[in-house]
């Protein structure tokens, strides 16, 4: 801050006389009899001399605003007080004037104390026949507000504002330093970004806006005029209350009869500005998630509170970190993709109201960076009235025959994202994701085989008499959807067509715990006390791949696209800059980001999650799939998997493009053993909600291709398969099993020429990896009609049409 020159006679004089009639002042409260006295003035200058001569000033606080991606569309403000810093050059000259013909008409006159206003308010006051009459100059008064936002303790700032003597004598001592150490405009901006305009208003910018919904610099004569006539009483003059109305006119015009003494305006702007009929807005700044700009923001904007409440950057304490955030002024740019969350509400809320017990939720991720780009929930984020609520009866019948209310169509709670008591929900089969990517860090590749029979009996141990075990054992005992399922596959087809029994052994080789591992990499957490303890000891967590354990749509969207970015993990953060009151950027919005899986790994991952989503890459051996719908309306390179719980009590989908991992799940947030079914593809169900997410979010976006993978990761070491056509099936076996593969007899006949059971060759022929399954054909002993060709049936299961028509319902794990 640059001083002023002044000259130092003349503020050597300004402090005798400013000491004198301090002594006054005080004496005269005191002892009335010798207030002229030289007691009086001896004790004024002792005192003076006694009073402080620095002013320490905090930053008045600031409402923080926070914006969406672009940086200019505005998602919410938080504050305690909504005030935003402008500069003096971004103020009226209108309101300039007006709150110096208001307040202090020798501002640019007097060096921080108006030593005549002193004197002859002291006279006034004194004679105890007129009202009493005020002596403070603005500077003054800017310094008794800078004491009381400096204040570190309530007392302080009663002290600050408590009508004595000593306080005044305070304010006088460092007026005078602080008109020494700032130039006129700078106080006067400092003080019209400080003062009180009522309504929530704290400083010329909010006033302006809360009063006339513009910004400072548009301010005409009279609207000026009535904002600087607020800071007196805002109560009193309060121009949107029906008692205060006409007290604001009257104290308007007043201050306007005062810019003509002062020469601001003439008699004629004058008149005419007080003919203009006043008309407020009373436009109070939405402040807190409740009040986003668009209501159904506020679950993003939720996340975002929740995130910056974590970060110890922000203080130490959780009180600390809320005070930041409410009073610091930041200027934050969120993650958020206005085009993508707008897609997101859309979708959710399509076909299915905010009235459904079903939460439909999606959460939208960009892979590379962790950037939360959208959260959506068919809820309306608000609190439910409990004086007048809407919130229907909770859906679980123990809670309503307690009268206790469910979270539709009102709630603040974090259904997307977690916390706050809110753990998650089971996804399904989008699970078996982790176990494909454990067995590829195991060095198992895409092309493994395994036979995969309607039931698979693992070593895993539950409770006998469980729905899940062999019957008669303590076995888990997993079976497929369908039994069309059954066959010889490979990771392609088994993710394609979301194989149980193909997952469960592929787990039960590679190691459950190994498998938790591999989520845990990609960022799933366990929230709830059982998931926690089954997964710190894994091994026997059998049903680990068929997603039984608890997430989070925004935890399931963040593994998924780190799968895209190449095994590059991010950390799910709701911001991508964050700027204090001064400019300055802070580093905490920066992504964070660590490799976790090996690039090769991911891409093959990815390779395999094309399948299940009706697309498929030079290197992919697709064969069936689940949610094949979603590549055609896209329209672009997509990965992902649907998944289902038993019973349809929970339904997920996972689709992602290079630039967006979107993953939604349907479920009862207020009863997770609700008995309403949960749906995929119906328009209710949660493949439209994703897959429209996705779609519209990709808009104008370029069509980027995933890398496919290379090296041993797609074939593994391959072998030639002997021939073993026309042979016994036993001599098959044998030979098969001689060269290093595991043999499987066909139960269905194949067309062939050779003989009627024995092998008609098989499947694959040619070449598959070291250890892989093969399938051995049994001859039907009759070629296939109108062909002469040899024995060598389909691959099994058949292809599929690649439109999600495969053979068989959805597959649920």
């Amino acid at each position: 801050m640059r001083k002023r020159d002044h000259n130092v006679l003349t503020n050597a004089a300004s402090l005798l006389i400013c000491g004198l009639l301090a002594g006054v002042v005080v004496a005269a409260a005191a002892f009335p009899a010798v207030a002229m006295s030289g007691l009086a003035a001896k004790a004024g200058a002792e005192t003076f001399g006694a009073l402080p001569k620095e002013l320490t000033v905090a930053r008045s606080p600031q409402a923080t605003v926070l914006y969406a991606s672009d940086g200019k569309t505005a998602l919410a403000a938080m504050y305690d007080e909504y005030r935003k810093e402008v500069q003096l050059k971004d103020v009226s000259p209108y309101m300039q004037k007006a709150i110096i013909a208001a307040e202090d008409h020798n501002f640019y006159k007097h060096n921080g104390v108006d030593f005549n206003g002193v004197a002859r308010a002291f006279v006034n006051n004194s004679s105890g026949v007129n009202s009493r009459q005020g002596a403070s100059t603005l500077t003054m008064q800017y310094v008794r507000l800078a004491i009381s936002y400096s204040a570190t303790h309530p007392a302080d700032v009663v002290a600050a504002t408590e009508d004595t003597s000593a306080r005044k004598l305070r304010e006088m001592s460092l007026a005078m330093q602080v008109d020494k150490e700032f130039s006129k405009d700078e106080i006067l901006e400092r003080y019209l970004n400080i003062a009180a305009f009522g309504n929530g208003a704290y400083g010329i910018f909010a006033a302006s806006q809360t009063y006339f919904g513009k910004l400072p610099s548009k301010l005409d004569i009279q609207e000026s005029a009535l904002l600087a006539g607020l800071v007196k009483a805002p109560t009193a003059f309060d121009p949107t209350t029906k008692s205060g109305f006409t007290e604001a006119v009257g104290r308007r015009d007043y201050v306007i009869q005062n810019m003509v003494q002062i020469g601001a305006i003439t008699q004629a702007q004058a008149d005419e500005a007080k003919k203009i009929k006043l008309v407020v807005k009373d436009k109070r700044a939405p402040n807190g998630c409740v009040a986003a700009n668009e209501q159904s923001w506020g679950f993003f904007c939720d996340y975002f509170y929740r995130w910056w409440m974590q970060q110890e950057t922000f203080g130490a304490t959780t009180y600390d970190r809320e005070r930041r955030l409410k009073s610091g002024g930041y200027s934050i740019t969120t993650s958020l993709d206005v085009q993508a969350q707008r897609a997101a509400d859309k979708a959710v809320r399509n076909h299915l109201s905010v009235n459904s017990k079903a939460a439909r939720m999606v959460a939208v991720v960009e892979p590379g960076t962790g950037r939360v780009r959208a959260v959506a929930v068919n809820r309306n984020f608000k609190l439910d009235d409990p004086t007048n609520p809407q919130n229907k009866l909770s859906s679980d019948p123990k809670k309503a025959k307690k009268k206790i209310r469910g979270t539709y169509p009102n709630t603040v709670n974090p259904l997307v994202t977690g916390g706050g008591g809110a753990n998650g929900y089971q996804a399904g089969s989008t699970f078996k994701i982790f176990t494909l990517v454990a067995a590829l860090e195991k060095g198992i590749p895409l092309s493994y085989t395994i036979n995969a029979q309607q039931q698979f009996k693992s070593d895993y141990i539950i409770k006998q008499g469980s729905k899940a075990a062999c019957p008669g054992t303590h076995f888990y005992c997993p079976q497929n959807a369908s039994k069309s399922m059954a066959g010889v596959h490979n990771m392609w087809s088994a993710f394609g067509f979301s194989v149980n029994t193909y997952f469960i052994p592929l787990q039960q080789q590679v190691g459950a715990e190994n498998v938790v591992k591999a989520a845990e990499k990609l960022g799933i957490t366990f929230r709830s006390s059982d998931d926690a303890k089954l997964a710190a000891d894994a091994h026997q967590w059998g049903a680990f791949s068929l997603g039984v354990s608890q997430t989070t749509p925004l935890e399931l969207a963040n593994a998924y696209a780190t799968l895209a970015a190449d095994g590059k993990y991010c950390e799910p953060i709701p911001v991508q800059e964050i700027r204090g009151p001064d400019g300055d950027k802070l580093d905490i919005a920066n992504p964070r980001c660590e490799q976790r899986i090996d690039t090769q790994v991911a891409r093959a991952a990815v390779d395999a999650a094309r399948c299940p989503v009706g697309d498929r890459s030079s290197t992919s051996e697709c064969k069936t799939a689940t949610a094949g719908e979603v590549h055609r309306i896209v329209n672009a390179p997509v990965a992902g998997k649907s998944g289902t719980t038993d019973s349809d009590k929970t339904s997920a989908l996972v689709a992602m493009t290079k630039q967006y991992a979107v993953a939604g799940i349907m479920a009862d947030p207020d009863w997770p053993q609700t008995n309403q079914k949960m749906g995929h593809k119906e328009l209710t169900g949660i493949n439209p909600a994703v897959t429209e997410t996705l779609r519209d979010a990709m808009k104008g976006k370029e069509r980027k291709e995933f890398t496919p993978p290379s090296g041993k990761i797609i074939k593994g070491d391959q072998r030639s398969i002997p021939n073993v056509k026309c042979q016994s099936i036993d001599a098959a076996k044998s030979r098969l099993r001689g060269a290093g593969f595991d043999p499987v007899v066909s139960s269905n006949p194949s067309p062939s020429e050779c003989p009627a059971g024995t092998a008609a060759g098989t499947s694959p022929d040619g070449r598959t990896i070291k250890g892989g399954v093969v399938m051995i054909e049994v001859s039907s002993g009759q070629p296939k009609p109108g062909t002469g060709t040899g024995p060598g049936g389909p691959a099994v299961p058949p292809p599929g049409n690649g439109n999600g028509n495969g053979r068989g319902p959805r597959p649920r794990g």
